[in-house]
C-alpha cells in the first residue's frame, strides 16, 4: 500500500496505464501491416515479416516511438491512419476519477510519455486530460526515451522533483527500473495494459488492477 503522506509528486505514463493500451496495440500489431500491405499489393503475412523485425529492431529507442521516423521508414502517412481508428482511444476505468483526486490533493503531477508529440495531441483531442497536469512532456522534447538515464536527467532539469517523494506509474517493466535506477522511490506497474489482453506478471514490482482503490487510499483523511 502507498503512504500518500510521503508523496509529493507522481508521474503518471499514459499509453497503457491511462489510456487502454488496446489502440496501440491494435494499430502497430494488426491495422499498420494490413495498410501495408495493401500499399504494396502484398499479403499480410508478407507485410508483417517485413514489418515485425524494423520493429523489433527499434524496441527501447526514441524511433520505435517517433511517428515521422516510421513515416519515412514505411512510406505511410502514420498520423492520418491513427486518426482513421481514434474511436479506439479511450481512457481505463476510473482513471479520470483518480486524475480528479490527485488534482484536488494539490500535489504536483506531470505526464510523462514516450508518444510521440503528433501522437500525444490525437490522443488529448479524443480523451482530454491537460487539465489534470501541471506539464505534458513527451521524451521526443529531450532526445531520449525513458528507459535511458538522460531522460530522467533532463526531466529532473525541467520539473524539479524528489525522486524519494516521488510516485512513478507506468505499463512498462524496463521503463520502470530505470526509473528506480535514477531513485525514484515509489513504483507501481500496470497488470493489464490492454483491456483486451491478458493479466501479466509484473515481476518485482506491485501492480495497479483497479484504479479506484488508489483513489480511496488518496481521498482518506
Amino acid at each position: 500500500m502507498l503512504n500518500w503522506n510521503e508523496i509529493d509528486t507522481v508521474l503518471l505514463d499514459m499509453d497503457g496505464t491511462l489510456l487502454d493500451l488496446h489502440f496501440d496495440n491494435h494499430f502497430w500489431v494488426e491495422y499498420l501491416p494490413q495498410r501495408y500491405a495493401e500499399h504494396h499489393g502484398q499479403s499480410l503475412d508478407w507485410a508483417k515479416g517485413e514489418v515485425y523485425p524494423l520493429m523489433i529492431a527499434k524496441q527501447g529507442q526514441l524511433e520505435w516511438y517517433c511517428l515521422d521516423f516510421w513515416t519515412r521508414e514505411l512510406g505511410l502517412p502514420i498520423v492520418e491512419m491513427k486518426r482513421e481508428i481514434a474511436h479506439l482511444i479511450r481512457l481505463r476505468p476510473d482513471a479520470e476519477a483518480f486524475l480528479k483526486a490527485l488534482q484536488q490533493s494539490a500535489r504536483q503531477v506531470v505526464l510523462i510519455t514516450n508518444a510521440h508529440r503528433d501522437s500525444l495531441s490525437l490522443k488529448m483531442e479524443r480523451v482530454e486530460l491537460r487539465t489534470y497536469f501541471q506539464r505534458l512532456i513527451s521524451s521526443h522534447d529531450f532526445g531520449f526515451p525513458k528507459e535511458a538515464q538522460a531522460f530522467w536527467h533532463a526531466l529532473q532539469n525541467e520539473v524539479p522533483f524528489d525522486p524519494e517523494r516521488t510516485l512513478f506509474i507506468d505499463d512498462s517493466l524496463g521503463i520502470l527500473r530505470s526509473a528506480r535506477e535514477y531513485g525514484v522511490a515509489h513504483l507501481l506497474a500496470v497488470r493489464q495494459p490492454d483491456s483486451q489482453g491478458a493479466s501479466r506478471d509484473t515481476e518485482e514490482f506491485a501492480a495497479v488492477e483497479d484504479y479506484g482503490v488508489l483513489t480511496q487510499a488518496l481521498i482518506q483523511p
